[in-house]
């Protein structure tokens, strides 16, 4: 028997839902390339030049989702969002304005900006790979162990529950003003799990298992569709994840974190 997605909020946005509902990682960013780069040379810090919200898109990352708005421009009119909705950081802002700008959506469609969308915040942790963090912050590195990715904060920072209390009130937001619309949300690779955690309502094992899987691809599409079967008011019925289609037909653009490992699920 299907479960009844988002029933923490269907009361509360009277379980109206979009008819369509991408979530999109942004494209690969420079911070990104700096912290594969630190990883493969063993360095505890990652290299950046500028606060995480201001990190631009790589090179690579602008070529994805050109790709995937062209792929998205050769889709019926029906096919295509009719409602951006983007992370504030400077990487899925561009992801989306050059998303529109290849015709993935009608040229006059507005990006609306939701802070609410922002990269999950990791505080003293920023700017640390996992070899930094258990050289330079090994009681963090043992709460971690301790509690678990799910729910352990860094000081300053935040755990996932955290990301998923203020993604409730997005869902809550777009099922409010956007019931029956084409959404398409542009973010971050824990924001695209912490929602698929919500929208499918799993639990911590379920959705920790997917993170296991691999990475969130980037300009990668996690697919919803409404559909009327599931629970008393409807819901949203995950078509695919993880998908990198646009990316794989395109010629020049190149796929980024662990694609092998991406599935899709019908239904």
């Amino acid at each position: 028997m299907p479960r009844d997605p988002l029933s923490a909020t269907a009361g509360a946005a009277g379980g109206r839902w979009p008819a369509h509902l991408w979530i999109v990682r942004h494209g690969e960013s420079a911070g990104n390339v700096a912290r594969d780069a630190a990883n493969a040379a063993g360095a505890q810090r990652i290299e950046l030049t500028a606060r995480d919200v201001d990190i631009p898109l790589s090179p690579r990352g602008e070529d994805q989702v050109r790709a995937l708005g062209e792929w998205f421009a050769q889709q019926p009119a029906d096919e295509r969002p009719d409602v951006i909705i983007a992370s504030p950081y400077a990487r899925a802002r561009a992801s989306a304005e050059l998303f529109r700008a290849a015709g993935g959506t009608d040229g006059e469609v507005a990006i609306c900006i939701d802070e609410r969308l922002r990269e999950k915040e990791f505080g003293i942790l920023d700017g640390l790979t996992v070899d930094g963090i258990h050289a330079l912050q090994p009681d963090q590195a043992e709460f971690r162990r301790l509690l678990g990715k799910f729910y352990h904060r860094p000081p300053g920072g935040e755990s996932w529950c955290d990301v998923i209390f203020r993604l409730r009130s997005v869902m809550d937001t777009i099922a409010l003003h956007h019931a029956g619309r084409r959404v398409m949300i542009v973010a971050h690779q824990v924001v695209v799990l912490c929602l698929r955690y919500i929208v499918e309502t799993m639990t911590e094992d379920e959705i920790l298992a997917i993170d296991r899987e691999g990475d969130v691809a980037n300009a990668s599409v996690t697919d919803y569709r409404f559909d009327p079967a599931i629970g008393h008011d409807g819901g949203l019925a995950l078509v695919a994840y993880n998908r990198i289609t646009a990316i794989e037909q395109d010629e020049e653009a190149e796929i980024t974190a662990e694609p092998e490992r991406t599935q899709a699920v019908r239904g």
